[in-house]
């Protein structure tokens, strides 16, 4: 894409944010826009860190690490946050270069998390990721055992829990999955809830989204990514 291209997509989505928070009664600086440059170069992100944007997504470790240090160096106020699923073996990496991991939905991560956090003296603002649609092929704490794994972060390991996020199912209608994510949030005490894509985060701020994270209304439909998790 082209960097004007860029620019004007970043400016539509944030207008209709703004449209979307103040619909619904809210205070469009309360929603935080996670643009996911997954799968894109440089060259867009800095478009979009020219237009302001500070906070990215990303998928992959491997892929994070062979672009963002050096933008991070480069832009000091920028912020990364992994969306995509992680590994314990690769914890390590993860807490030394994001800001905010968003996929910590077992027990075995959970504690190698507060093994490395302890270790390196950072500590990566944690969400945990639900699985609301009890999907078999997708990762993420059943509804049913949320509580008790809320429990087991903060008073076991002292995760520093900050939210929940969510992916819908792709052909069930996401309003009543951003409203179980909000109630799950609600009654353990989490301000932050993670959830709404390109497709669906004009729901999602209805429903109390405080992160959106939107990747293709902003860079287009993402390239091929040809590396190689190590």
């Amino acid at each position: 894409m082209t960097e004007i291209d860029v620019v004007a997509n970043l400016a539509q989505v944030r207008a209709r944010i703004e449209a979307a928070a103040l619909g619904s009664g809210r205070d469009p600086r309360e929603i935080t826009l996670v643009a996911v440059s997954k799968t894109h170069g440089a060259a867009p992100i800095r478009a979009s860190i020219a237009a302001g944007n500070r906070v990215f997504g990303e998928n992959r470790v491997q892929e994070a690490e062979d672009k963002w240090p050096v933008l991070k160096a480069e832009f000091p106020g920028v912020r990364l946050h992994l969306i995509g699923p992680l590994q314990s073996n690769k914890v390590k990496r993860a807490v030394a270069l994001f800001d905010t991991i968003e996929t910590v939905d077992r027990p075995k991560l959970a504690r190698a998390l507060a093994c490395e956090m302890a270790r390196a003296g950072r500590r990566p603002a944690c969400f945990i990721e639900v699985n609301t649609g009890e999907e078999a092929q997708k990762s993420g704490v059943r509804p049913a055992e949320i509580d008790a794994f809320v429990r087991e972060c903060r008073e076991t390991y002292d995760l520093p829990v900050e939210g929940l996020m969510c992916i819908p199912p792709a052909d069930e209608e996401p309003s009543l999955h951003f409203g179980l994510l909000a109630e799950m949030a609600r009654r353990n005490g989490l301000k932050a809830l993670s959830m709404g894509m390109s497709v669906d985060y004009e729901i999602a701020i209805a429903f109390g989204a405080t992160h959106v994270r939107i990747g293709t209304a902003i860079f287009g439909p993402r390239p091929t990514f040809r590396g190689a998790e190590k």
